[in-house]
C-alpha cells in the first residue's frame, strides 16, 4: 500500500472507533463527506485491504498493444538503429504515422538493447601508471594563458615534466607553440639534463604529421631533430593519458601566476629569468621519488655547434633551368659556378635556421645564392593553427599599427618611359640667333678697322 492509503487507513480507523468525527476526517484527508462514508463502509466490510486502489495490478486502459511496440521497434532496428530516442520518435510519427511519446520509445529501446542511458554509456579512464625511472618518459605540452594576467599580453608556456617523478624538467615562455619554439626548449634541456629515452606530447602539429601522403615521411621537422638525436616521440590519443603534464598546468596557472605577480615580472624575458628559481621550489615541494633510482638519460654526443643544424627546417627543392629553386613564397637564385652548373633538373637541400637565415646545400657543400624577393607577410587567407592564431594576429596588428607610405605620383613623362639625367636641355635654337651672331661680327670688324687706324 501507498503511503497516502496507509493514512486513510489510520483515519478511518480512529472514525470507526469513535476518536474522529466525520467532519475532521474530510478535513484531514481533503475528502467530502460523502466520500468518507464510502470508505468507512468499504474498510468495515473488507478491512484495510479494501482501501487499495481497485486497479493496482491490472494492466493499464491506455496500455499500448504488445503488436504496435513490436511493430514500431521493427521499424527502429531496420532504418534507425543509430537514432536516438527523440529523433527516433519524431521518425516513427513522420515517416510512419506511428504517433508515441519520446519517453516511451526510449523505455523501449532501452528494454530491447537499442540504447544506453546516459548513466551506462559513461565511460571511465583509468590511471596509468607511473614510468619506473627517471628520464625514460617527458612529457610535454604548452599552455596558452594570460600568465601575466592584465600587466601583457596572453602567451605560451612550454612545459617539459618527468612522468616518474613529476620533476619539472624545462619551463619556457614563448608567443606560442612552434617548431622553432619548441627547438630552442628542446636545447635548453638537452644541455642540462642530456638526452631521454622518450618524448610525449599531444596530436599538435608540431609532433604529428595528421594526414601523411605516399610522397611524405610522415615525420615533422620536429620528429626529424628527434630522430637524428636518437629520442623516440610518442603521441597521447587523449588529454587524459597526459595527465601529469595536464594537472602540471593546471597548478602552474594558479601558484606561477601569483608568484609573478608578487615579484612584479610583466614581460616575457623577466618571466624566463624568473621560472629558474621557480622551478627549483616547485620539484622541492611536489616531486616525487622514482620506483628505481636509474637516470635513463644518456649522453648527448652531438657537439653544441652542430645542434644548430639539427634544430632548423630542411626541405628538398628542385633546380630550374635558369638555377633558381622556390622556398616558402621566395625565389632564391643560385651563383653560377661548376658545382651549381650540375644541378638542373636535381633536388637541392634548403636549410631556414631559427634567425631567418637560409642555407642551400647541395652534398653537404653550401651554395652561394641571392633572395630575389625577400618581403615576406602574412597572405591573404592563409591556414593558421588554433594554437598560433593569438601570435598570428598580434604580427598583423603590429604591421597594421605602422605608419602607410605615401604613395608617390608619377607625371605622364614618367609613365611614358621619361627619366631625369639632371642635365638642363638646351631647347630649340631661336630664330634671332643668326641676326645676333651676324650683328656680333660687324661689331668686331669694326672695332678692328678702330684699332688699326
Amino acid at each position: 500500500m501507498s503511503e497516502r492509503e496507509l493514512n486513510r487507513v489510520e483515519v478511518l480507523a480512529q472514525v470507526d472507533d469513535g476518536r474522529l468525527s466525520v467532519d475532521n476526517a474530510a478535513n484531514m484527508l481533503d475528502l467530502t463527506r460523502r466520500q468518507i462514508f464510502r470508505l468507512l463502509k468499504r474498510y468495515r466490510q473488507d478491512g484495510a485491504s479494501a482501501i487499495r486502489h481497485k486497479a493496482r495490478g491490472k494492466p493499464p486502459n491506455n496500455r499500448i498493444h504488445h503488436a504496435k511496440r513490436d511493430y514500431a521497434l521493427n521499424l527502429i532496428k531496420e532504418s534507425y538503429a543509430d537514432f536516438g530516442p527523440t529523433l527516433a520518435a519524431e521518425m516513427l510519427a513522420e515517416r510512419h504515422g506511428f504517433k508515441v511519446s519520446r519517453e516511451t520509445v526510449r523505455k523501449w529501446m532501452q528494454e530491447d538493447g537499442l540504447w544506453l542511458s546516459r548513466k551506462q554509456r559513461r565511460t571511465f579512464h583509468q590511471p596509468r601508471l607511473r614510468r619506473e625511472c627517471f628520464g625514460e618518459l617527458i612529457q610535454i605540452d604548452g599552455s596558452d594563458h594570460r600568465w601575466f594576467e592584465d600587466r601583457a599580453g596572453p602567451c605560451t608556456l612550454l612545459v617539459f615534466i618527468d612522468d616518474a617523478t613529476s620533476t619539472l624538467m624545462e619551463l619556457r615562455f614563448v608567443e606560442s607553440e612552434s617548431t622553432f619554439t619548441y627547438f630552442d626548449a628542446l636545447e635548453s634541456y638537452l644541455l642540462k639534463h642530456e638526452r631521454p629515452v622518450a618524448f610525449y606530447s599531444d596530436k599538435h602539429s608540431v609532433f604529428r604529421v595528421a594526414k601523411p601522403s605516399k610522397h611524405m615521411t610522415g615525420m615533422t621537422q620536429f620528429g626529424r631533430a628527434l630522430a637524428e638525436l636518437n629520442i623516440e616521440i610518442l603521441c597521447a590519443n587523449s588529454s587524459q593519458a597526459k595527465g601529469r603534464v595536464e594537472r602540471a598546468n593546471r597548478t602552474l596557472q594558479d601558484r606561477l601566476v601569483k608568484e609573478l605577480r608578487i615579484a612584479g615580472v610583466s614581460n616575457m624575458d623577466d618571466g624566463n629569468m624568473f621560472l629558474a628559481g621557480f622551478v627549483e621550489r616547485y620539484n622541492a615541494k611536489f616531486a616525487k621519488a622514482p620506483a628505481r633510482p636509474d637516470n635513463l638519460h644518456r649522453a648527448l654526443n652531438v657537439e653544441p655547434d652542430r645542434l644548430a643544424e639539427i634544430f632548423c627546417l630542411r626541405d628538398k627543392r628542385y633546380v630550374t633551368k635558369d638555377l633558381t629553386i622556390k622556398y616558402d613564397r621566395k625565389r632564391i637564385k643560385l651563383e653560377v659556378n661548376d658545382l651549381s652548373r650540375g644541378l638542373v633538373g636535381k633536388y637541392v637541400d634548403v636549410y631556414e635556421l631559427a634567425d631567418g637565415r637560409i642555407q642551400v646545400r647541395a652534398k653537404g657543400v653550401a651554395l652561394p645564392h641571392s633572395i630575389l624577393n625577400p618581403e615576406r607577410r602574412i597572405t591573404h587567407a592563409a591556414i593558421t593553427e588554433n594554437k598560433r592564431l593569438g601570435a598570428v594576429l598580434a604580427f598583423i596588428k603590429e604591421e597594421q599599427d605602422k605608419p602607410a607610405p605615401k604613395p608617390k605620383v608619377k607625371p605622364i613623362s614618367a609613365k611614358n618611359g621619361y627619366k631625369k639625367t639632371g642635365r638642363r636641355s638646351p631647347g630649340a635654337p631661336s630664330k634671332m640667333e643668326a641676326y645676333y651672331e651676324r650683328r656680333r661680327a660687324e661689331r668686331a670688324g669694326e672695332a678692328a678697322a678702330a684699332s688699326k687706324s
